[in-house]
């Protein structure tokens, strides 16, 4: 008995040191397997280094035998700016170089007065397209419409300049006037003339509807002043009249601007929730932005117009409103602008990277899809046609008055101004659709309202009836 005792012990003894040993074994071949795989990492990364380094002395053969050889004498200066702009432009549509002079005007354009045509434009298969004209620009007056491309700027070809190149040709001392050949869709080329002004970007106008009770902020930009002017216009809107029903905002042919305004915008009208998020491959990059308490316009109903112009920052506002089911989107698809730019200053220049991608509270990427209004209403020409009022109660002979009646003569105190105004926004078929929209959420809302403080009110009878009832018959 004491010797199968002590076989076992051996035994046992003897199979706790193949496992250790084992064990040392397996130890070694991990340790030897993960060495492995960080010594192929390791001389895939020494690849990569041997790579770049061939190429940056590709790139310096390249800058020496074109500064030898090319045509005209170039400065070196030049030669390694277009270098950078390239590589960046090459990345996608929105990246490039900003030189001393494209740094200061892009600073000047978000912080509300710049020189030039009041144009928003980008570069799109070797010409230049019109995302949108700024509201009240010369290019605006001039009759120039999002979508339309460039061909020529007086009358040097566009096809073969850079962006930047193109934008320059453009702009000018105020005063001096430049011609551009515009090619657009159902038409024959177009020979236009702007002259060119300082630009004083007005991001917000407002106006009242609907005899006052529809109240119609037109937001053309996201700058500096943008959040600031809407909340003023607000309140004077609010001022002017108490009997508000609803509100329009007119993003269209809003080609964004500063993000931080667009976060705000949107916390104006929504009290919770998450606004934008913003994703990028630094970590430390991305950030989530959420909307705090408080609505500016009461809980109004909201309708906001957007088309193929509206895009970036008003794509956040838009999508935003949307997705919390804040605001009705009218008009048509918007531009379909997902992502975010950094301006990166290197001494008196700077780099403008796309550095990440922003989506909505959905979790939608709206880059290269755009946002689909709720009401697809497209732009139209529609005539007015009265119903003739020939032969109602009130032309018949000895009628009786309506005692009930109130005269009314607002109309007979306006301007001329306003009364063009008024006839131009007549002709605006989104914009008469969006406030008929307005009042008719309103309508809805306060009958909504009211049956459900009726129905509730019934409940409440009921259960006090049935109190009665049962008291009575316990008695």
């Amino acid at each position: 008995m004491e010797h199968k005792k002590i076989s076992s012990a051996k035994l046992f003894t003897i199979l706790a040191f193949l496992f250790f040993i084992a064990s040392i074994i397996s130890f070694e071949i991990s340790t030897s397997k993960i060495s492995d795989a960080k010594s192929k990492e390791s001389q895939k990364q020494k690849a990569k280094d041997e790579d770049v380094y061939d190429m940056l002395e590709l790139f310096g053969k390249a800058f020496e035998i074109t500064k030898e050889r090319y045509v005209d004498e170039v400065d070196n200066k030049k030669l390694i700016e277009n270098a950078i702009d390239g590589m960046l432009s090459k990345l996608d549509p929105h990246s490039g170089f900003l030189n001393e002079d494209d740094f200061k005007d892009m600073t000047e354009q978000t912080s509300g007065s710049f020189g030039g045509l009041g144009i928003e434009v980008t570069m799109d298969k070797g010409v230049i397209k019109v995302i949108s004209p700024l509201d009240d620009s010369p290019a605006f007056k001039a009759g120039i419409q999002a979508g339309d491309l460039i061909t020529h700027i007086d009358d040097v070809q566009v096809q073969g300049l850079t962006l930047q190149e193109a934008i320059k040709k453009m702009k000018g001392e105020p005063g001096t006037k430049v011609k551009l050949k515009i090619f657009r869709e159902n038409s024959e080329p177009l020979d236009i003339v702007v002259k060119r002004e300082i630009i004083r970007t007005e991001p917000v106008k407002y106006k009242m509807k609907a005899d006052g009770k529809v109240g119609y902020i037109r937001l053309s930009t996201f700058n500096d002043n943008s959040y600031d002017d809407m909340e003023k216009a607000i309140e004077k809107i609010k001022a002017e009249n108490t009997d508000i029903i609803g509100y329009v905002l007119d993003l269209r042919n809003n080609t964004g601007g500063l993000l931080d305004q667009a976060v705000k915008i949107s916390d104006a009208f929504l009290t919770e929730g998450e606004i934008v998020s913003i994703m990028s491959r630094q970590e430390n990059a991305s950030r989530v932005f959420f909307a705090s308490e408080g609505d500016l316009i009461d809980n109004k109903p909201l309708v906001v117009i957007i088309n193929g112009a509206s895009a970036s920052a008003a794509e956040i506002v838009a999508g935003a409103l949307q997705d919390h089911n804040r605001a009705v989107l009218v008009g048509t698809k918007s531009y379909g602008k997902g992502s975010v730019q950094t301006l990166l200053p290197i001494g008196d220049t700077a780099l403008k990277i796309t550095t990440a991608r922003y989506y909505t509270p959905s979790g939608r990427s709206i880059q290269a899809e755009g946002i689909e209004p709720d009401v697809e209403i497209n732009r139209a020409k529609v005539e007015e046609e009265k119903e003739d009022r020939l032969f109602s109660e009130e032309t018949l002979t000895n009628a009786l008055k309506n005692d009930t009646k109130i005269d009314d003569d607002k109309h007979e105190n306006k301007t001329d101004k306003e009364k063009e105004e008024e006839e131009k926004d007549k002709n605006d078929y989104q914009l008469q659709r969006a406030i008929d929209m307005v009042k008719g959420l309103s309508v809805y809302d306060k009958r909504f309202k009211n049956n459900s403080k009726n129905e509730i009110s019934k409940k409440d009878l009921k259960s006090e009836n049935k109190k009665d009832k049962e008291k009575k018959t316990s008695k």
